[in-house]
């Protein structure tokens, strides 16, 4: 019991540290439908570039939702066929207003890049000059007028990137459990607030929808430079913030069209790049263990088996940490009751990251379409 009174203390600290002094990540204000910037005099050009690899079960509807955008300036989609085996390119192919897209064969993966940064390099080849791109995913669908909000706020910030972060499947009691943490703990990592800011070096993207200012990416070595990276999105992001502001966003304007389904896939999608977030050490991911138990496991567990002060203080860093998570639910639109589960939510996590290093260690990182793409720093070109 003598150090169930420090750890106790320590954890309560975490999060009223977390919570009072990290940018208020957990308020959820930084969202695309608040503040909307007037529209530009001129709409300048855009072509969006989609990587696709077998995603033939919602590229009609990924896509669609591109050539449907109420977009006034000059317009065009580029989907990069990435070696698919399910009809992705002919199911793109039979879309209304297909003369506004063209469908390109991705060429064969050159050794030291990712296949998701080599199709867009090559869809980003083919889009020419325009002033702006939009790397958006296959699976992910845009509201009619998405595009259009998109280019306001960059035109008015005079962004280098706005990057909006998607919103996640949530309909399953797994993806209840795991999706609004996934974007909670993101955020935490990276406030989007703080993202804005251009006195804080912070940067971060969501891949799944990035409108790129063009010269800025050429100007920051263009996606050859993030080649071989897991995390490519905040990578590029943070190239990108060197070149001009950036924006990161919630939004309800761009949508993920694939359920996640069980624990063990949303487990997956973590654990591809879990481990790349940590450099692929052993030693921060010993200490990431340590740290998630202290912040999500310390509390209730004093809150529940403890006595006295350290009771009191597990209790508190509980309830702190279920209000942080509020805002997050009330977005997802799940029961605030969800709250009181982060500390396990948290341990979930946790087996992530570890099964993350596991699997950089067997050789099969960053497994993605079944390509095994993560490369530890000694192993980069």
């Amino acid at each position: 019991m003598g150090a169930a009174l420090p750890a106790g203390l320590v954890a309560l600290l975490v999060w009223l540290v977390l919570v009072l002094g990290r940018g208020g990540f957990w308020l959820c204000r930084e969202r695309d439908d608040r503040d909307e910037p007037p529209e530009p005099a001129r709409w300048p050009s855009v072509v969006a570039v989609v990587p696709a690899r077998d995603e033939a079960d919602v590229i009609a509807r990924s896509v669609g939702s591109l050539l449907a955008q109420d977009y006034p300036g000059p317009f065009r989609v580029v989907l990069v066929d990435d070696g698919s085996t399910d009809g992705t390119a002919e199911a793109a192919r039979a879309l209304p207003r297909a003369e506004r897209l063209e469908v390109l064969p991705g060429a064969a993966l050159p050794a030291g890049w990712t296949g998701k940064l080599w199709a867009l390099e090559q869809g980003l080849r083919r889009a020419g000059t325009p002033d702006y791109v939009l790397l958006t995913d296959a699976d992910i669908g845009h509201a009619p007028g998405n595009l259009r909000a998109l280019v306001a706020r960059a035109e008015a910030g005079r962004c280098a990137l706005v990057s909006l972060m998607a919103r996640l499947s949530c309909g399953n009691a797994a993806e209840r459990f795991l999706i609004p943490a996934f974007v909670f703990f993101f955020a935490m990592l990276y406030p989007f607030a703080w993202v804005a800011r251009r006195d804080r070096a912070l940067a971060a993207g969501a891949g799944g929808c990035m409108l790129v200012r063009r010269e800025a990416l050429e100007r920051a070595g263009g996606i050859a430079s993030i080649r071989h990276e897991i995390i490519d999105d905040c990578a590029l992001a943070r190239r990108l913030k060197a070149e001009g502001p950036i924006r990161l966003l919630l939004t309800e304007r761009a949508r993920s069209l694939r359920p996640y389904g069980g624990v063990g896939e949303i487990g997956r999608m973590v654990s591809r790049s879990a481990y790349a977030q940590l450099g692929y050490s052993p030693l921060l991911l010993a200490g990431t263990v340590a740290g998630m138990a202290l912040t999500y496991l310390v509390p209730p567990g004093l809150a529940l088996f403890g006595g006295g002060g350290a009771q009191l203080a597990g209790l508190l860093a509980w309830l702190l940490m279920a209000l942080a998570f509020q805002p997050m639910l009330r977005f997802y639109r799940v029961s605030p009751l969800w709250g009181l589960a982060l500390p396990a939510i948290g341990a979930t996590y946790t087996v992530f990251t570890v099964q993350s290093a596991l699997q950089v260690w067997r050789g099969r990182g960053g497994m993605w379409k079944g390509r095994a793409q993560a490369m530890a720093p000694g192993s980069r070109p």
